[in-house]
């Protein structure tokens, strides 16, 4: 057998043939699938936007996102302030541009922090209920319990984790992945229920490998697709809720620029006409959150077989 066929990488570090053909084929495929979906490519795009942005933020906003000028008070859009300015007198358009980095921040942290309590421990979950009575009840007593968190209104409790733990990031980051990590549970047992009477799986145990050894090699990794689907939309979910905290006065501290805030600050204003300080943070919150949907949908599709066999025809016929 040859090393290429061994699979065995090739001297230097450098890919094989065939494994550049692979990544090739498979670069091939997803753009093939973003051309015959555009949705998904929409999605992909204003995200990708959104993040050019956040890193290049300081080097494309016009003015500082925190310094006011009082003489600048509630200006109209122009081509000095292209989104006008608040009743502070800052730049929304500076403001807008800097948002995502606190915005995004949170939502990723809180998100992956959800997902690394939730996912291992509804992964244990499945796998162990119904063996033996300390496992039913381990598993009764772990689904009872997010039964109870995800019986609170997600808002509601957020605002009081907040309250409990403090007004700053990492109690919004904190409050995040706590009220999101039911949902990795759920996802993760459901899918390990399936997956822990395959055959694969009875053989790995029948061949002596361990309990932890079958989760980290066969269950999990098979398991993972419904959750990486998942991880998108919560992203999406946690910058609105990251925003709606913000927009109580429970989230961010002013003058930080983030949206929620910013659309609080400026709601007042739109009474009186004055209706820029609030629609702009708005449209873009609006735009980023449906990016993340989308690209949670384009995971999805991808992940589920059904869905990838008919986005390949597509994709081969285009």
């Amino acid at each position: 057998m040859s090393v290429e066929a061994a699979g065995v990488p090739s001297p230097g570090g450098r890919p094989l043939p065939g494994q550049e053909w692979r990544g090739a084929a498979s670069l091939r495929f997803f753009v093939a699938v973003l051309r015959n979906r555009p949705a998904f490519a929409l999605g992909y795009g204003i995200v990708a936007a959104v993040v050019v942005l956040t890193i290049l933020a300081p080097l494309i906003s016009p003015y500082d996102p925190i310094r006011a000028d009082p003489e600048a008070y509630l200006l109209p859009p122009s081509l000095a302030h292209p989104f006008g300015t608040d009743n502070t007198g800052m730049d929304i358009l500076t403001r807008v541009i800097y948002a995502p980095r606190i915005d995004l921040v949170i939502a990723i942290a809180g998100t992956l922090v959800s997902a690394l309590i939730g996912a291992p421990l509804g992964a244990a979950v499945g796998y162990y209920e119904g063996r033996g009575p300390i496992g039913r009840s381990l598993s009764v007593a772990v689904m009872r319990i997010a039964d109870v968190l995800q019986a609170f209104p997600v808002f509601v409790f957020a605002i009081c984790l907040v309250a409990v733990f403090g007004q700053s990031i990492s109690s919004i980051v904190a409050a995040i992945a706590f009220v999101n990590v039911p949902i990795y549970l759920r996802l993760m047992r459901s899918q390990v229920l399936s997956i822990r009477n395959m055959r694969y799986v009875e053989a790995a145990y029948i061949a002596g490998a361990s309990d932890a050894a079958i989760l980290a090699r066969h269950v999990i990794p098979n398991a993972l697709a419904p959750a990486l689907a998942q991880l998108s939309i919560n992203i999406g979910w946690s910058v609105l809720l990251t925003a709606g905290l913000s927009f109580v006065g429970a989230g961010v501290v002013a003058p930080t620029p983030e949206w929620g805030s910013m659309i609080a600050s400026g709601f007042q204003s739109v009474m009186t006409g004055q209706w820029w300080p609030s629609v702009f943070p708005g449209i873009a919150l609006g735009l980023t959150v449906f990016g993340f949907g989308l690209i949670g949908a384009s995971v999805e599709a991808l992940a589920d077989p059904v869905q990838r066999r008919a986005l390949v025809a597509r994709s081969r016929g285009g």
